[in-house]
């Protein structure tokens, strides 16, 4: 016996693989089919632009687990993270700046690798709750310029000090003019900043969506 699928069943399946609780892998989606994927769906950065920079830091051990939790190094988003990035980048770029990434969407069995290297909620999410990272709404960035070279933010990346603090005074005027750049040209995409981490942005229309712990295939 033969049975025919109705197109409109076959492209709610293929929504299901992006968007159900059950996903475990990420399918890849090209930005030519972009039409077809809500906004929920997490897909590849890389993908929809060409135009940012990439240092994944949990992708190594250069980071201050000195572990690397990754399997590979990519980036991926929900769609509206990935398309409020892509406006905020087109700004920075018209400055001469683009984007630079030390992390993106983090599955929670990350999360819960980072946790248990690292149990301390004033460094690492408790994975019982889970963060935004989890939910594909945060990122962790910087700016470069024209040449690659990342602009002076006054600490490094993942610096856990008072000195990451927006707030924190005590820098050159030149320090803090980097950080209120990305600062305002971030909220003005829909991010908001984390307090304590300079480099740490959510996407506010991401913060109620669900912790995920979905997957991406490593070549």
């Amino acid at each position: 016996m033969t049975f025919y699928i109705k197109p409109l069943f076959l492209l709610s399946a293929l929504l299901c693989l992006f968007s159900c609780k059950s996903q475990t892998v990420i399918s890849t989606v090209g930005a030519k089919n972009q039409s077809v994927v809500n906004d929920s769906a997490f897909v590849n950065l890389k993908e929809y632009s060409i135009d940012f920079v990439y240092d994944m830091k949990y992708a190594t051990a250069d980071n201050f687990l000195k572990a690397k939790v990754y399997d590979c190094a990519e980036c991926f988003l929900r769609l509206k993270t990935v398309k409020a990035m892509i406006e905020a980048n087109t700004e920075f770029m018209k400055m001469g700046y683009k984007i630079k990434f030390f992390d993106c969407y983090r599955p929670l069995d990350i999360q819960k690798k980072m946790w248990k290297i690292v149990p301390n909620p004033s460094y690492v999410a408790d994975p019982s709750k889970g963060s935004i990272h989890n939910r594909g709404g945060a990122v962790d960035i910087t700016l470069v310029d024209v040449n690659g070279i990342a602009l002076d933010m006054g600490t490094s990346f993942d610096f856990f000090g008072i000195e990451a603090s927006h707030n924190y005074q005590n820098l050159s005027q030149h320090i803090k003019d980097n950080r209120e750049l990305l600062k305002k040209v971030m909220m003005a995409h829909g991010f908001n900043p984390l307090e304590s981490e300079w480099w740490h942005y959510n996407l506010i229309s991401a913060l109620n969506d669900k912790v995920s712990n979905a997957k991406w295939k490593c070549d």
